[in-house]
């Protein structure tokens, strides 16, 4: 089973009986406002039912449950893209509010980052960061991802024009990464 462990918790695979902590802890306006339209508001029972059961069945999953004291607090994931895209993996994630600015996110991408690269063939990992959403652009930019680029007003959110901001990591970037990191 894949399971990385973190300082506060652990990233593991999505399992039954996440259903209610998922349910309490993405019922969030603030987490919606920050994430793809698709992310349902407010999550339900049934969304989170649905969620669990689609995500606990893969030997190499895409998403993994952020784990802190027992609880599904929140997700990180990735989905492999296609037809000329198919070397590149779009990341995203979000945490439950109790736990922002505590750094689990900081330490949960370059885990995610590192997993997929080991993992799958994916030359290019990409993020897209709606405008205002400033503690996701740090915990990339910290993470070593580079600010590619800025699609003025590309979004839609809240019937709001928004910027996207596209943060991305190269396999080449991630072997000079880690090997700057094993030098010390």
């Amino acid at each position: 089973m894949v399971t990385f462990p973190l300082a506060v918790g652990q990233l593991r695979p999505w399992r039954e009986g996440d259903e209610d902590s998922l349910v309490h802890h993405a019922s969030s306006r603030r987490i919606w406002n920050n994430v793809r339209d698709f992310f349902p508001h407010p999550y339900t029972p049934r969304d989170a039912n649905s969620w669990v059961r689609s995500n606990r069945s893969y030997q190499q999953p895409n998403n993994l449950a952020i784990e802190i004291d027992g609880q599904a607090v929140g997700n990180i994931g990735f989905t492999v893209k296609d037809d000329i895209y198919r070397y590149n993996a779009e990341i995203g994630y979000w945490l439950g509010e109790d736990y922002w600015r505590r750094g689990v996110m900081s330490e949960a991408l370059p885990i995610m980052t590192s997993y997929i690269f080991k993992n799958f063939q994916v030359n290019r990992i990409f993020a897209c960061v709606l405008e205002g959403n400033i503690g996701s652009m740090r915990v990339l930019e910290s993470a070593g991802y580079r600010h590619e680029a800025i699609h003025r007003k590309a979004a839609v959110k809240n019937n709001q024009y928004l910027d996207e901001h596209i943060f991305a990591m190269l396999r080449s970037d991630y072997r000079a990464l880690n090997q700057s990191v094993n030098e010390y």
